[in-house]
């Protein structure tokens, strides 16, 4: 739950000089996100548990005011109830085995999303609203998911039709793709889904407007606001008098302000090299996949701000994989040394959910602080 912590980031890597790499949490920037989230967009809002599943982002999450949440796994299912008993599920991994379906049963989830009709008919025995989940090839994104997951159109209009037979709650989903800064991303897929929905004969209950929501990794923030904006006006302009309840599911945009990672200069190499406590085997490594952030600051060992001019320097993580570097040459002062603090903000999103232990190094358990 909510707490006041006593410290920085910055008075903690002061006070305490870290060897390891330190993931901190500030839980009223958690809230604060949940707040922008639950007051801004115009429907129900779930958590993307995939995200950040720690115990501390689940409680305060809680406390927060979010009721809802979205989990791909009976793990993520357990895990959500131990925050909140009566929190509602949407299981919106659209391939389970038999036994995930039997464990969906157990835990009572409200809504489940399919792309296909082996799907379909694996969960319909539940009961529960069926969001048929497709793709279109719409651009805007870090990196898209419709090779993986999503129905074409003429699928989707057909496992509507199916689902409607067999009287279940319907409802459409979709993901525009994950950092998705453009909201005409979504404006297309919106219209999509209203002119699939005509075409098989039904009215939809819900929409999932999916997650892709960007979080704050360059530059300036996004513009949230404008995203709810045009998803808003867009439902009303496709849907006209039978515009259905929306719903969101942001993970990283949701979470990802919330923390900052730490990381300790093991080296500086006789070519300029970087080597850190953390790399793509630990929290950075989405980096990886979604590209660069410029939201790094460095501290001396003594506990000031390095401010020289910025060099572009390789950086490489602690392993003995020469793989574990960053994907593009890291703007860091001009005088570093060893020993340094290099901090990444807006770390909150997945840098825990798929870190390893290779090697034997990786992130312990977030350190709450009252400002990072």
């Amino acid at each position: 739950m909510k707490h006041t912590p006593l410290t920085s980031a910055d008075a903690y890597l002061r006070g305490l000089r870290p060897d390891q790499p330190v993931l901190f949490f500030c839980p009223e920037r958690l809230h604060a996100s949940a707040g922008r989230f639950l007051t801004g967009f115009p429907g129900l809002v779930t958590y993307a548990v995939k995200a950040n599943p720690d115990p501390v982002v689940l409680d305060n999450l809680t406390a927060a005011g979010v009721t809802a949440f979205d989990v791909a796994s009976p793990a993520e299912m357990t895990a959500v109830r131990a925050a909140n008993p009566d929190a509602v599920l949407h299981y919106n991994n659209p391939v389970r085995s038999a036994a995930e379906v039997v464990a969906a049963r157990t835990y009572g989830i409200a809504s489940a999303s399919v792309d296909d009709m082996a799907g379909l008919d694996r969960i319909a025995p539940l009961g529960c609203e069926v969001a048929v989940r497709f793709k279109l090839p719409v651009k805007g994104a870090a990196y898209d998911f419709g090779s993986k997951f999503g129905a074409t159109p003429d699928e989707a209009e057909a496992l509507l039709r199916r689902a409607d037979a067999l009287n279940l709650p319907l409802a459409m989903t979709f993901h525009p793709g994950t950092q998705c800064t453009d909201p005409e991303a979504w404006v297309a897929y919106i219209r999509e889904a209203a002119a699939i929905a005509t075409r098989a004969g039904v009215r939809l209950s819900r929409l999932n407007v999916g997650g892709g929501f960007p979080a704050h990794r360059n530059g300036t923030a996004p513009d949230l606001d404008r995203i709810f904006a045009r998803i808003a006006d867009a439902t009303r302009a496709a849907f006209g008098s039978e515009a259905p309840a929306l719903v969101c599911e942001p993970g990283r945009a949701m979470v990802a302000d919330a923390f900052c990672l730490a990381t300790r200069v093991k080296a500086i190499r006789g070519s300029g090299a970087v080597v850190l406590n953390d790399g793509i085997y630990g929290g950075l490594s989405e980096l990886r996949d979604i590209g660069p952030t410029d939201r790094i600051r460095v501290i001396a060992s003594d506990g000031t701000h390095r401010t020289a001019d910025r060099v572009a320097r390789t950086v490489f993580g602690p392993t003995c994989d020469s793989l574990d570097r960053l994907p593009a040459p890291v703007p860091l002062p001009g005088d570093l040394a060893e020993d340094d603090y290099v901090i990444f903000g807006g770390m909150g999103a997945y840098s825990l959910s798929i870190a390893t232990r290779f090697n034997g190094y990786g992130l312990d358990r977030p350190v709450s602080v009252a400002a990072l």
